[in-house]
């Protein structure tokens, strides 16, 4: 806003102008790039080290930079990652078929639980969470990002034996009913078409000696027609998600068995999930997603799972995911007691569009 506007208002709308000025700046700026001294294209070849897997003390001895300087890069590659993820990934489609499951991370004197969710047609990774336990907030966290991704379709979620994921799905796929009168809170109907099924394994020592398959909701016709239209064929299963779980164990040193790259604080292993989840979305060639070919004399055209979902039309390279610009959300004023003044009302006019 011009001099000659803010001069017309008061101190404290003074303050409150130049305020949210520079928060707007300063969100609008934010890449991964951004106020870095360091070239974006050295900066892209250690993100994506790292998102390879690729441990940090390599690439102090490679490049020369201080540990704490990759850290960073790293944080901020997440930070950003995360921000795309919910701005392009986190929006309603007809997801058909989604498999979810944890992975027991070992960290440096704690264990951690991080549960991740796939959409099956796609193989797009709808996000993930974490926390200390594996318990029901845990999971009702995931569930929660699933259906923000989600419409009100016929959708299958295939799960383990946890009993929590059934009670959270239950209870998270619910939209509350017209009411006839606005006092009291409205009542909640489960959303039409939703459909569970459970993989349980039995243990012999470490070997898988036998699998159950349990309809948890819905009808076996029900749920063999979904699975024939998400996946072509085949039985309840977990097979892609593990698939997943076993491409972030190869990609991030923090969750390598028996490794000595432990994670030591939860933001860490976070950021490195959102980071190579995004990458894996965007960024890496899904060889069960190609198409045949018909111009050019391609047999076969290469897919990611975001061209598969439709969110792009092409490859990205991980700079061009990392020079990103994720929109600014739409700016909502501070709540503040008394009568709202004639010049919050002009900014509000201009600002909340």
């Amino acid at each position: 806003m011009g001099q000659d506007n803010i001069g017309v208002h008061s101190h404290k709308e003074r303050r409150f102008i130049c305020h949210v000025c520079h928060q707007t700046f300063a969100e609008s700026t934010g890449t991964t790039f951004y106020r870095l001294r360091t070239p974006a294209e050295v900066v892209t070849q250690v993100v994506t080290l790292l998102a390879f897997g690729c441990p940090v003390q390599a690439i102090v001895a490679a490049f020369g930079f201080d540990e704490r300087t990759v850290q960073d890069w790293q944080a901020r590659a997440g930070q950003h990652a995360e921000q795309v993820h919910e701005h392009l990934v986190a929006q309603p489609r007809d997801l058909g078929q989604v498999q979810a499951d944890e992975i027991r991370v070992k960290g440096q004197g704690v264990i951690l639980w991080l549960a991740m969710a796939l959409q099956v047609p796609t193989r797009l990774w709808l996000g993930a969470t974490l926390s200390p336990k594996r318990d029901m907030a845990l999971i009702e966290a995931l569930i929660q990002k699933v259906r923000a991704c989600a419409l009100c379709r016929p959708l299958l979620i295939c799960i383990d034996g946890l009993s929590s994921y059934v009670q959270a799905i239950r209870l998270t796929f619910r939209e509350p009913l017209p009411r006839r009168h606005q006092t009291g809170r409205a009542k909640l109907r489960p959303w039409d078409g939703i459909f569970i099924a459970q993989v349980v394994k039995q243990y012999a020592g470490h070997a898988v000696v036998a699998i159950e398959r349990r309809i948890v909701q819905g009808t076996a016709a029900e749920i063999q027609a979904l699975i024939r239209v998400t996946q072509g064929g085949g039985g309840i299963n977990t097979a892609y998600i593990e698939r997943l779980n076993a491409t972030f164990r190869a990609r991030m040193a923090h969750l390598v068995r028996r490794g000595r790259a432990l994670v030591h604080q939860e933001a860490t292993l976070y950021q490195a999930a959102y980071l190579m989840g995004t990458i894996y979305n965007f960024c890496t060639n899904h060889h069960s997603l190609r198409v045949r070919g018909i111009l050019g004399g391609h047999k076969w055209l290469p897919r990611t799972p975001a061209m598969a979902a439709g969110l792009a039309d092409h490859r990205w390279s991980v700079q061009e995911l990392l020079a990103y610009r994720v929109p600014l959300p739409v700016w909502s004023p501070p709540k503040r007691r008394g009568r709202v003044s004639k010049a919050t009302k002009a900014l509000v006019a201009r600002w909340c569009r």
